[in-house]
């Protein structure tokens, strides 16, 4: 009991110093719960969602998969004959026919693209009474003829659309222009998803390209007769037939929720991983408050010493001050992270993904983890300070308060340090001289946790160098204080190279991302610089199949030289050596070695395109010893197999098309039907001699009609990649500001807890002179300088980690290193700004102090 009296003053006697490590606290396990509330929301969304849009039992081609756009554009179908075989199975109250298509794009009468921004698709399909579960027609009617179509009431409130508005759903069979005749409103959550309803003879023809064919069949069962006995009922009626895949309603919920399953746990774990970092970043914090709170009871811990406390109870008593502080934080952070769940809701809803909070989602092991990591975490980073505070004997109590071990590393310190640095250089090393990314790969994480382990070790000895050399730079110049400044940061190294730590994780991660983001933009334009000689590119953003009746309109372009088709197309290859691999073969036009340069290591690429040829790229034709002259079958998978010369072996040293397999179009014609052959996945264009400008006008105006595509010149492919990277690593910058506010906490307690241990000595320095604007600037400048440190370590430490990582892109064809200077400079500059920033409340409190009492205060 003396011991929890004894934590229980200590905590609440200190409880400006615990409040901003519980904020550290507090930030990492509210990122741990918000992460874990969100994507377990988005679940349970989907959840109901499939649940509610799936029938009781449904039978689909064998072939048809749920995340899978087919080549042509259309989705594998079975005959309406199928659903009469169904309805004559037992227990079957109703079976019917349903098409659904996601390779369609649909515009309004302002050519204004109806489909979501965030990646959800957009699906047409025919109205059903199966649709009944999850939707209700609250406004019009079901479409009755060819000449309506049926809206869901998200996209007609995003887009402002009314009954009587008319839509053009754009599909590879052709356009379907009709009038909105009625509004369904689903009755669960719609995540985003834009959704259009035409009748049925309307969507078999032109979704599917042919009358009497279904995507699918919709049983439903009779009372009282389940989904596992209906299924097997239906599969007996249908004569157990292979060519058709039957699922329960579970079954094909389960099936929709591991198609979305892959992108959930990615976002979940890359979230995870941020909150990881935080919660490092943390633990110096906390280290650093409870070392300092220790070093200021030093006198108090020897008296208690001296009147039989035990080690183990002094040991206790710390540990107990870290786990109030680790359950107080903890408890915050986890209904802070239900509030970030909710606020990421609200964020996804302003860009078109919707998430209602009626679905959120709190599950019992979301607090509970949060709880336990906040707590372990911070018990974890009081251990080494609790266990120093046990060691403090009872002759403590007679010196002055504070540890003066702590004033230097140890040489044992100093020496694991050196150790793990150099081995982790070493294993950088060795990512650079690799011959396989896979190798690479585990020599650059294990160079980048050793390099990082060995920093932070090794931070106490390089505190002492790096803050010498900062201070010629930035502190001379303020003369005496700048001096005194320097005296602070220097005088207990440990502090100062855990409280840099904790900003160089941060700020190491941001230069290695920077430094990688911009070698790949550097790599690919450098690329497309020496291999495209295609004036114009045309493809969809967001990868869609470009329309037949797109495609044409761009042939027929005025100021145009030539266009490229390229269509990509399944295969089973079956090679000289006998063995088979599944690859994909690229079908293009004979001009597209104009559009494209590749070096060619063997014959000669545009024999390639004559009859019966292909090419091969080095490293498959190395695999399986394939060269110039044999011959490869190819069995395409939407049509017969066929005998192909290798007439070509092209350098698999490029970023672009790496690996393709070349023929022709014509090729590819003689043994795909038509109705199976791919639609174009890019479309390349050469413009006449000196028609550039008005090529590029003409081919922007032949697509005037389907905006889903994009005519792009050189520079703008070039643009539009950069500002993807630059998108994707702003949102990374965004997530490690967590980590890095985190660290500025650490700075202001540090700089704080500095503050009163020096109660005294700031006394006497008033007491002979030092007005209140140069101890303000005194400790304003000795923030500047730490944090100046620990951006320095970062900034250096992550550019070797890009550096590193730089020669692993190499190896896929990105060989162009580029250190992004001005970004690097500017997150170094802004660093001392983050140290002004951490020190104004210190700075305040200590000028606000009173001269005399703070000479007078014991220790």
């Amino acid at each position: 009991m003396t011991v929890w009296k004894t934590s229980m003053r200590n905590f609440f006697a200190h409880k400006g110093r615990m409040a901003l490590s519980a904020v550290a606290v507090l930030l990492s396990v509210a990122f741990v719960c918000g992460t874990l509330v969100f994507t377990d929301t988005m679940n349970t969304t989907f959840d109901k969602l499939f649940a509610a849009t799936s029938a009781d039992v449904t039978v689909s081609p064998k072939t048809a998969k749920i995340d899978d756009t087919p080549e042509n554009g259309k989705p594998e179908s079975l005959p309406a004959s199928v659903v009469a075989q169904v309805e004559k199975a037992d227990g079957v109250q109703k079976a019917e026919g349903a098409v659904s298509s996601s390779a369609v794009t649909v515009v309004d009468s302002h050519n204004k693209n109806m489909g979501s921004d965030t990646g959800a698709p957009t699906l047409a399909g025919n109205w059903t009474r199966n649709d009944l579960r999850s939707m209700e027609i609250t406004s019009g009617h079901a479409p009755r003829g060819p000449t309506e179509v049926m809206v869901d009431a998200d996209t007609a409130d995003k887009h402002h659309l009314k009954i009587g508005d008319e839509l053009r759903t754009i599909a590879v069979t052709g356009d379907v222009r009709a009038k909105i005749s009625g509004i369904a409103t689903f009755k669960v959550t719609n995540p985003g998803a834009a959704i259009v309803y035409l009748d049925t003879a309307t969507a078999q023809q032109k979704l599917l390209g042919s009358p009497g064919v279904f995507t699918q069949v919709s049983v439903t069962a009779e009372p009282g007769v389940s989904d596992t006995q209906l299924k097997k009922n239906v599969a007996t009626a249908l004569d157990g037939s292979a060519a058709y895949k039957l699922q329960t309603q579970k079954e094909a919920a389960d099936a929709n929720k591991d198609s979305m399953g892959s992108f959930l746990d990615v976002m979940k774990y890359a979230m995870l991983g941020f909150a990881g970092i935080a919660f490092l970043v943390g633990i110096f914090l906390i280290v650093n408050t409870f070392s300092m709170l220790v070093a200021q009871r030093t006198r108090e811990i020897g008296l208690m010493r001296a009147i039989g406390s035990s080690r183990k109870q002094v040991n206790r008593s710390v540990l107990l001050e870290a786990v109030l502080l680790g359950i107080v934080g903890s408890l915050l952070g986890v209904a802070a992270g239900v509030g970030l769940a909710v606020g990421l809701m609200k964020a996804m809803g302003a860009v078109g993904m919707e998430l209602s909070t009626q679905d959120l989602t709190i599950a019992w092991t979301t607090p509970v983890t949060g709880l336990a990591l906040g707590i372990i975490v911070t018990v974890f980073a009081a251990y080494i300070p609790a266990r120093r505070a046990g060691k403090v004997s009872p002759m403590a109590a007679l010196r002055d308060s504070g540890t003066p071990a702590d004033a230097k590393s140890g040489w044992i310190r100093a020496g694991v340090g050196l150790v793990l640095t150099g081995a982790g250089a070493a294993a950088l090393w060795a990512t650079t001289q690799a011959d396989k990314s896979s190798d690479g790969s585990a020599f650059l994480g294990l160079g980048v946790v050793l390099t990082l382990i060995g920093f932070i070790v090794i931070g106490p000895l390089l505190a002492g160098v790096v803050v010498r050399g900062l201070s010629v730079v930035v502190l001379r110049f303020f003369g005496p204080v700048g001096r005194l400044a320097e005296r602070n940061a220097l005088r207990n190294p440990r502090r100062t190279g855990a409280t840099g730590a904790a900003l160089m994780i941060g700020l190491a991660l941001v230069a290695c991302l920077s430094v990688v983001g911009s070698s790949m933009v550097a790599s690919a334009t450098d690329e497309l610089d020496k291999s495209v000689g295609a004036d114009f590119i045309v493809q969809a953003p967001d990868g869609r199949l470009i329309v037949p009746q797109a495609a044409k309109a761009l042939a027929t372009a005025p100021g145009i030289e030539h266009v490229t088709n390229y269509k990509v197309l399944g295969a089973k290859l079956t090679n000289p050596d006998g063995s088979t691999a599944d690859e994909d073969v690229t079908a293009a036009d004979p001009t597209y070695p104009q559009d494209l340069r590749r070096e060619t290591v063997a014959g000669d690429l545009p024999a390639a395109y004559g009859k019966n040829a292909m090419s091969v790229g080095d490293d498959y034709a190395t695999a399986h010893g394939i060269k110039v002259g044999d011959t490869i079958t190819v069995g395409f998978k939407a049509g017969t197999p066929a005998k192909l010369k290798v007439a070509a072996i092209t350098s698999d040293d490029t970023s672009v098309d790496q690996g393709a397999m070349y023929l022709n179009t014509s090729t590819a014609e003689k043994y795909v039907p038509a109705e199976k052959m791919p639609a174009n996945v890019i479309m390349f264009a050469k413009a006449q001699d000196g028609k550039e400008k008005e090529a590029y006008a003409a081919l922007k105006s032949s697509l005037a009609d389907y905006p889903q595509y994009k005519v792009q010149n050189q520079a703008d492919f070039k643009q539009d990649l950069k500002d993807q990277i630059g998108q994707l690593l702003n949102i990374v910058y965004g997530l490690l500001a967590l980590a890095i506010i985190v660290a500025v906490l650490g700075v202001v307690n540090t700089l704080a807890l500095s503050v009163v241990e020096r109660t005294r000595e700031i006394g006497l320095m008033r007491a002979i002179g030092l007005s209140r604007r140069q101890l303000r600037r005194m400790i304003r400048l000795e923030s500047v300088v730490i944090a100046l440190f620990g951006a320095l370590l970062g900034l250096g430490l992550g550019m070797g980690w890009g550096t590193s990582a730089q020669k692993l892109l190499a190896l896929e064809g990105l060989g162009v290193l580029e250190i992004p200077w001005p970004t690097i400079i500017t997150v170094f500059v802004a660093s001392a700004f983050v140290g002004l920033f951490a020190a104004l409340v210190p700075a305040f409190r200590a000028g606000r102090m009173n001269v005399l009492n703070a000479i007078a205060t014991d220790g």
